[in-house]
């Protein structure tokens, strides 16, 4: 099995986290201290693993193709605080605070065009590893501990607001909290022990919870924090796990349901909402696709006929749109590639995992969860950052 098609699993494997644990302290490992910048993935103002191309090759309907460059915003007014999936190649339980290209591979992909909008902040932590994960998943006892890795996510928040959330006026600042698969675990557990009902859910622009079910109740809340209906609201919640319309969840997809009594999973199309749609309604969506191979099923799929592409990434269009279903016991963003093979554009994405040339259908498109609504994603933060600032 290739190192991609292991990062991969691990990637989607971070749901093996139990909530409970997450909730936990954790008192046997030494603290990290995030005062200093090591222990920091990105932070604003320095040339980091944020501080990356995001230069983009449009690939219109007819073939036609342009270029479309990215500036990060020279004095936000917002912070963007993001916790990484399951990267961490390490052969231990748990990862080390060591900065390697897995980490800087994703916060490429998922983190770093919000740089448009945002300060940046992405802590370091010990997460659990691929290779933890990877014995979970085949029967055997995991070496990897989620309560060390959630009391890493937990301090570094608890730091960035003692020490990062004020601005020059001395004001506490709006924040968007982000994360996928892992990190959107960790998410879950600082919205409910450091958030909902705290001090710190006044700063609190929304939550991205990519790529992981989140349960909610029959009001569509998550605690109190509800799901985000429009896309000028503030204090609310982003969430969703997706998959080709064309190949819903099977049954046993551990993707797009939950198992606690009476709740679902939650789905926020944010295409839908900066459309003034509702998410159960189809809209375009305005993707970022890797025009290189990153945790991928392989090689991305040609864009276009003929087509050699020099960026890092590729968009297209109307070629994708995604709306919520929900079908028996699963809720999902369900995503149609419009293919027309009479123009030159490429007919279908990448993004299943293969094994053996099978696709693995309860995985969905996991891997591409976030590139999907990356342009929507940066868009809506900057409405509801707006309707926080109203407020």
């Amino acid at each position: 099995m290739s190192r991609t098609m292991l990062a991969a699993i691990g990637f989607a494997a971070g749901l093996a986290l139990s909530a409970p644990a997450v909730a936990q302290t954790a008192a046997a490992a030494q603290p990290n201290d995030y005062g200093k910048p090591e222990n920091w993935l990105c932070l604003p103002g320095r040339a980091d693993a944020c501080a990356v191309d995001q230069t983009a090759t449009v690939v219109q309907a007819d073939g036609k193709t342009s270029i479309e460059t990215f500036k990060a915003a020279a004095a936000p007014a917002y912070d963007c605080f993001y916790v990484y999936p399951t990267v961490s190649a390490q052969p231990t339980g748990n990862s080390d605070m060591t900065v390697t290209d897995s980490e800087r591979g994703v916060v490429e992909q998922q983190l770093a065009r919000f740089a448009s909008k945002c300060r940046v902040f992405a802590p370091m932590y010990r997460q659990v590893t691929l290779a933890a994960l990877r014995a979970a998943m085949t029967g055997q006892p995991s070496p990897g501990d989620g309560v060390l890795a959630y009391g890493d996510v937990r301090d570094a928040w608890r730091w960035y607001l003692a020490n990062e959330n004020k601005g020059p006026d001395g004001k506490a600042r709006g924040v968007v909290l982000i994360g996928h698969s892992q990190g959107s675990r960790m998410l879950l557990g600082l919205l409910k022990n450091e958030v909902d009902g705290q001090p710190a859910q006044k700063q609190m622009i929304s939550a991205l919870v990519l790529g992981m079910n989140t349960p909610v109740d029959a009001d569509g809340k998550y605690g109190s924090i509800p799901l985000c209906v429009k896309a000028d609201q503030a204090g609310c919640l982003v969430t969703y796990v997706s998959f080709r319309e064309t190949s819903p969840p099977p049954t046993n997809s551990r993707f797009g349901k939950t198992d606690e009594a009476g709740r679902r999973a939650g789905c926020v199309n944010p295409a839908a909402l900066l459309a003034g749609k509702a998410s159960t309604e189809e809209a375009p969506v305005h993707a970022y696709l890797s025009a290189r191979p990153f945790l991928s099923s392989g090689e991305p799929k040609p864009f276009a006929k003929g087509l050699t592409v020099s960026t890092p990434f590729v968009s297209t269009p109307g070629l994708i749109s995604a709306r919520c279903a929900s079908e028996g016991d699963f809720t999902y963003l369900a995503v149609k590639v419009n293919a027309d093979p009479a123009d030159p554009r490429a007919d279908d994405i990448t993004g299943d995992i293969l094994v053996g040339g099978n696709v693995l259908k309860d995985w969905g498109l996991h891997l591409i969860d976030v590139n999907l609504e990356m342009g929507d994603l940066v868009a809506l933060v900057d409405r509801q950052a707006k309707a926080y600032a109203a407020k």
